[in-house]
């Protein structure tokens, strides 16, 4: 008897090892699959939110396009599509302390603030490497002097967690332009600042909406006429944020007037 249960207990455990078997196979192939489908969705969110960071690039140009067009157009309005959803566009009114001064002129100066447009996404998404800093539009200059330069700056920069595109305006100066006035040779030095405000702060994620730029004023301001110094040049400081450029410029003649016009362009949606 105890021979035959011996035999028995055998039969029933080789009966049980491919049931066993089946079991331990099928929960190891269902946690591979799980294992595999998490990395497959992380792999498609990755490649989702770095297309949207592409997208956002091509966005932020055509948005400078409508800026450019309606900076001097007075009550002018001109919009770009963004479709936000891995990262959030932020509105910030104010942001950037703006000074222009004119060495020897003191009486020309000008100080304000002025706001920008930034996108974040996290590096999860986007990862650039650790410092890395690079313009899609413009360089780290405050000053433009041609009309061919980028009066727009748009900054790619990798801080911490987040890849920031930051979209602001620097100053353009042009000229002289000499003009005779009642005998006397007359330079004529034009600035124009673009100012971009908002309402108040906004933040802006998980949607579509036009991007809009509206032309709320221009204002023109004269210095002058001052007599040239001896050298006859002048040198005008830019500072913009913590970066300061100068630019020198050559006169001509015996007077000089500089002209700063301000091109007021309200952000909003």
């Amino acid at each position: 008897m105890e021979g035959k249960t011996a035999i028995e207990r055998l039969r029933k455990t080789r009966a049980m090892s491919p049931a066993v078997s089946m079991v331990i196979i099928t929960a190891s192939t269902i946690v591979m699959v799980l294992i595999a489908s998490i990395y497959a969705y992380q792999v498609l969110e990755r490649q989702r939110g770095a297309s949207e960071f592409d997208a956002v690039k091509k966005s932020f140009i055509a948005f400078d396009d409508a800026v450019h067009d309606v900076a001097l157009d007075k009550r002018g309005s001109r919009s770009a599509r963004f479709t936000v959803s891995y990262g959030v566009l932020k509105l910030v009114p104010n942001a950037l302390f703006l000074s222009i001064n004119v060495d020897d002129y003191p009486n020309v100066n000008y100080n304000d603030t002025v706001g920008y447009v930034r996108y974040e996404i996290p590096t999860d998404y986007v990862n650039l490497g650790s410092g890395y800093k690079e313009y899609i539009l413009g360089d780290n200059k405050t000053v433009v002097t041609s009309i061919t330069e980028d009066l727009c700056c748009a900054l790619i920069e990798q801080e911490s967690e987040s890849v920031h595109l930051t979209l602001y305006y620097r100053v353009r100066i042009m000229g002289p332009t000499t003009v005779q006035v009642n005998g006397s040779t007359v330079n004529y030095v034009e600035i124009l600042v673009v100012k971009l405000t908002a309402a108040r702060f906004s933040a802006f994620k998980e949607a579509d909406f036009d991007l809009t730029a509206k032309n709320v004023g221009i204002t023109t301001q004269s210095f002058g006429p001052y007599a040239v110094d001896e050298d006859g040049s002048v040198t005008v400081k830019i500072t913009l944020g913590e970066t300061t450029s100068s630019v020198d410029i050559d006169l001509n003649g015996e007077y000089v007037v500089f002209n700063l016009v301000i091109a007021q362009v309200s952000v909003g949606v």
